[in-house]
């Protein structure tokens, strides 16, 4: 009989230092190449999964200080073995669990408190690292709804089973340690589901496994009793399912083909495990006398009993998902390395709880029909009025950081127009813990950031405006390259100067606001293009909005609930590499400028559209998302505005200007005091746009300074034909595109 130990832990953990650690883990993952390569080796998917790296340089560069070596010397990440290194004669260090994949341990409030570390070098010895004082449950606590519960040996085995959807969607899971890991806490964790029908094993196919897996079983069964019945094995089929529903808990166990779950998911379809778990074997049968099937030996026939139980995988005929792996599972939310991995039910950050949105409405809502139309919805429910295709474009363009190529954009208009207002409220959908915002960057800054600080980030540039030329070159070379190299001079220890090369690797996706165009052609080149409408009727819905919340007729309550739900949302998404079966025949009409970029800009929200309608998508068996004809309408519509400035000689504030302007004086002469007086703008605003027409024979001027100017329409282009050709253009290409297809 298990008698478990009170779960609470008299040792402190530094969970913030862990977090943060394992955090560096996961960022030095996607620089290591052998570490890569061993976990596809492995078959794992560290887009799915909370993978690490150790490389052993965590505590060195901008990252060292005292109080790091102090953390890390506390919770055994170094030791210290009085080593001093010989060339800068300070103290050295050894390196815990140097070259390992690390997986995080935790406790039931979804916190790291422990690590679990498995070496990547081909090693005889020494293969398996745990930090001191080991706690937590891998790869979390079980939701407390849990039915099905599957244990496994091993931590890789159970992150093997972690990426299997349909494993997930209706099974918790935990990871045992080992043949003799089965402690207090996980015994405990166990006993507190109260909702509890069975526990499956998912051992090793070895001797060892399987006598670990009769000892479980039988520990497992003296603390969690089944109620049996006293002759079940003469009951029918429809009184055995009848019994399982009144029993407490049930045991079973999977025989593999293979030594483990991991060499299993290497060499066979990710769906043998349904084949295997639908198949799996009936223990504490009273067939043998004892009342207990002996996993060690070969289990040939099988009672009417055991018939009965396996012929449904299911045998209470619950078909509710929600309580296995889809609240046990800490997606990766296509990836989030700014901080660990967040529980889809139970997020936290440094122990506070955000409020409540069930995770399976989030899950929900991304499988619901007209997905983007709901979608823009929410967004407007969260604070952001009119602009409903610009919206939508810069919140796609946002959550990009969690890919491996992210997207950038522009917002352009005048000044006054809420430009900054709109990137801020697009910031706040997504988890705060990736954005981070700046009113200016100066020149070298950028160059300054820590190795991995801005992987997976979103940054807001309030003001592109303020950045000088230098910081604008190096934002232009970040977003190409996504890394920033520079040669430094450092000192020594002993006041030297010498040369040191640095390193900051940059994944993330930006908005940045800016009143002028042509200045920032290089940085426009590399974004979308997103003017702010400054028309009368969008004006009219803003002020009828700031009217209707300071009369109180707005619940502010409800604004935050969309912005939360949100932000869980983005969290829920993770992934995916996609195919476009399309791409090679839709093309962008031949007078685009820059055409090569904007294409790959094209193709690249097509990506996006289809990672968004994930859980709506074919998945191929290489893991590859499917993109459907769909997808690419969405993306003509909502491109359109941006491939229209993209062909448009004049940005979007002064196309507005220049059009206003057409309206109002077609083939008269009118001075700036009448062109203020129809678009609304104050003088030097005014002026500039003025000249800007000039200077690009949009205009004439007449007259002289002394006297006043006078100003004539020169050249009136038809941009609405342009807009209606690049339309029947599209229009064309979808619809022979559905005709292939049928």
């Amino acid at each position: 009989m298990i008698k478990p130990k009170a779960t609470e832990d008299k040792i402190q953990v530094d969970t913030d230092f862990l977090e943060n650690t394992f955090s560096y883990f996961r960022k030095a993952l996607y620089c290591s190449v052998p570490a890569k390569g061993y976990i596809e080796k492995r078959n794992l998917d560290n887009s799915l999964l909370e993978i690490g790296y150790n490389s052993g340089q965590f505590h060195h560069g901008e990252r060292k200080s005292d109080e790091l070596i102090k953390k890390a010397l506390e919770a055994g990440l170094l030791q210290d073995k009085g080593l001093i290194n010989n060339r800068t004669k300070e103290k050295g260090y050894s390196i815990f669990a140097n070259k390992c994949i690390a997986f995080p341990l935790k406790n039931s409030q979804n916190q790291i408190v422990s690590l679990y570390f498995r070496s990547i070098l081909d090693k005889e010895n020494g293969k398996h690292f745990y930090l001191k004082n080991r706690r937590g449950i891998y790869p979390g606590y079980p939701h407390k709804e849990t039915k099905k519960l599957i244990l496994t040996e091993a931590i890789i085995d159970a992150a093997s089973l972690l990426q299997i959807k349909e494993i997930r969607d209706h099974y918790s899971l935990i990871s045992c340690f080992g043949t003799n890991g089965l402690n207090d806490e996980i015994t405990v964790a166990i006993s507190q589901l109260k909702q509890l029908e069975e526990i499956i094993f998912c051992f090793d196919n070895d001797k060892a496994g399987k006598a670990a897996l009769e000892k479980y079983a039988k520990l497992l069964k003296d603390y969690l009793p089944s109620k049996q019945m006293a002759d079940e094995r003469f009951l029918t089929k429809e009184e055995s399912q009848e019994h399982l529903m009144m029993s407490q808990v049930i045991y079973s166990f999977i025989e593999l083909p293979c030594k483990d779950v991991n060499e299993t998911l290497q060499l066979h379809d990710e769906n043998i495990f349904k084949e295997l778990l639908e198949n799996r074997k009936f223990i504490f049968l009273p067939e043998n006398g004892s009342g207990v099937a002996d996993p060690l030996q070969s289990i040939g026939g099988s009672s009417p009993f055991l018939s009965a139980i396996s012929e449904s995988s299911n045998p209470t005929g619950d078909t509710r998902s929600g309580t296995g792996l889809k609240h046990q599972f800490h997606e990766n939310k296509g990836l989030s390395l700014g901080k660990a991995s967040t529980s889809v039910d139970f997020t936290r950050e440094k122990g506070n709880v955000p409020p409540e949105i069930p995770p399976k409405n989030s899950i929900d809502f991304l499988q619901q029909k007209d997905l983007l139309q709901n979608l823009n919805q929410l967004i407007e429910k969260s604070g952001i009025i009119g602009e409903e295709q610009s919206r939508l474009l810069l919140f796609l363009i946002t959550i990009s950081y969690l890919n491996r190529s992210p997207l950038h954009g522009i917002v352009q208009g005048s000044s006054g127009s809420g430009k900054t207002h709109m990137i801020s409220k697009i910031a706040d959908l997504m988890p705060q813990e990736d954005v981070l915002r700046f009113t200016r960057i100066t020149e070298s800054s950028l160059y300054n950031w820590g190795e991995f600080d801005l992987f997976q980030k979103i940054i807001i540039i309030e003001d592109l405006d303020g950045l000088k030329e230098d910081a604008l070159y190096a934002l232009r070379e970040f977003i190409s390259n996504q890394v920033l190299r520079s040669s430094v001079t450092i000192k020594d220890k002993k006041g030297n100067n010498k040369s040191s090369h640095k390193i900051v690797k940059g994944q993330f996706s930006s908005l940045s606001a800016t009143t002028k165009g042509e200045t920032y052609e290089d940085n426009m080149n590399r974004s979308f293009i997103v003017a702010v409408n400054e028309s009368e009727e969008q004006t009219e819905k803003i002020i009828h909005y700031q009217n209707r919340k300071n009369a109180g007729e707005i619940d502010k309550s409800q604004e935050q609930k969309a912005v939360n739900q949100l932000q869980n949302i983005v969290r829920n998404l993770k992934h995916y590499e996609v195919i476009n079966p399309y791409a090679t025949r839709i093309q962008l009409p031949s007078n685009v400028k820059n055409k090569r970029r904007l294409n790959e800009m094209f193709q690249s929200i097509i990506k996006q559209i289809t990672l968004v309608h994930q859980y709506q998508r074919h998945i191929t068996p290489e893991n590859y998302l499917v993109t459907e004809i769909e997808d690419i309408e969405h993306a003509v519509e909502i491109l359109f505005e941006s491939i229209i400035l993209k062909i448009d000689e004049l940005d979007g504030s002064l196309r507005q200007f220049f059009e206003k302007l057409k309206k109002a004086f077609t083939d008269n002469h009118f001075t700036r005091f009448e062109a203020m007086e129809i678009t609304g703008f104050k003088k030097t605003q005014l002026q500039f746009y003025l000249n800007e027409l000039v200077r690009l024979e949009y205009l004439k001027q007449i007259g002289f300074a002394n006297k006043g100017f006078k100003y004539k329409i020169s050249y009136s282009d038809n941009i609405q034909r342009i807009r209606k050709d690049l339309k029947e253009a599209f229009t064309k290409q979808l619809k022979e595109l559905k005709q292939h297809k049928k």
